[in-house]
């Protein structure tokens, strides 16, 4: 099956913006709730019943749709599907900041062929009062205005966003690396959701981003979307984004120079 046409993605980014404001909209309602939180793959990674019904209304409504396309999603709803359109879900991105009610997490729903090329995405995030979408070769957009990466500055002056894992001697490495790299740059700003640090890339609200070790849910809709408002976001060693690698985020004159230093600081 040939990949979809711009229009085809464009139909797909409306269906998961829609699914995408259904879900944070849920999750903020939830949020006024007691919550019942557990863990996941270690002790601070959380999960709790929102992420759960979250995750089962947005599946429920991409199906709804279409339903002989597969599912991936963070909490299990996959369905198994050798479908030629498949749909990545993290329900509520930044489960950590939502336990604690802190602004920075969001709802992500991405939409990529069998193949891993990205076709559309979108990531609500009800807190910051934003809603992004992507369409492949359609560009992306931030609560309906179109996004376009202003020229960066040089990379001693960039603010500079990252992320850390769950897993203590992975969070030791990018402590390691976070230390050599803060000195060489202009600050660092960690929200704790890597959808939105890629919207904020795209948005030009830091000039960059990097980190190790993220799920495909983490990363389909908000790479897509800043790859479409002009942003160079790849792998440290090339190639498209891939689950558990190393991505960088950054506008196209700045990743060459990031790359670098991240090289030299052990990523």
């Amino acid at each position: 099956m040939p990949d979809p046409s711009p229009h085809e993605c464009a139909e797909l980014a409306e269906l998961a913006l829609s699914a995408a404001r259904l879900g944070a909209s849920l999750a903020a309602e939830l949020r006024s709730r007691p919550l019942e939180v557990s863990t996941k793959s270690t002790a601070t990674d959380l999960v709790t019943n929102a992420d759960r019904a979250v995750e089962e209304v947005v599946v429920a409504h991409i199906l709804a749709a279409r339903p002989n396309d597969g599912i991936v999603a963070e909490e299990g709803s996959g369905n198994g599907l050798d479908a030629p359109v498949v749909w990545v879900i993290d329900p509520i991105d930044g489960t950590t900041n939502y336990v604690y009610d802190f602004p920075g997490w969001a709802t992500s729903v991405g939409v990529r062929t069998i193949e891993g090329t990205l076709l559309a995405g979108a990531v609500v995030d009800p807190r910051h009062g934003d809603e992004f979408v992507a369409a492949r070769g359609r560009g992306a957009k931030r609560n309906g205005t179109p996004l376009a990466l202003e020229p960066p500055p040089p990379l001693q002056e960039a603010l500079v966003a990252t992320g850390f894992g769950y897993d203590a001697e992975r969070r030791a490495h990018q402590a390691g690396v976070f230390r050599q790299v803060l000195p060489q740059i202009r600050d660092t700003r960690r929200m704790g959701a890597a959808s939105v640090d890629l919207c904020s890339v795209a948005v030009g609200r830091v000039d960059a981003y990097y980190e190790l070790g993220l799920a495909e849910w983490d990363l389909a809709a908000g790479t897509l979307i800043a790859q479409e408002s002009g942003a160079r976001v790849e792998e440290l060693d090339g190639g498209p984004p891939r689950a558990g690698g190393r991505v960088v985020a950054a506008h196209p004159d700045l990743w060459p120079a990031l790359v670098d230093l991240l090289r030299r600081c052990g990523l």
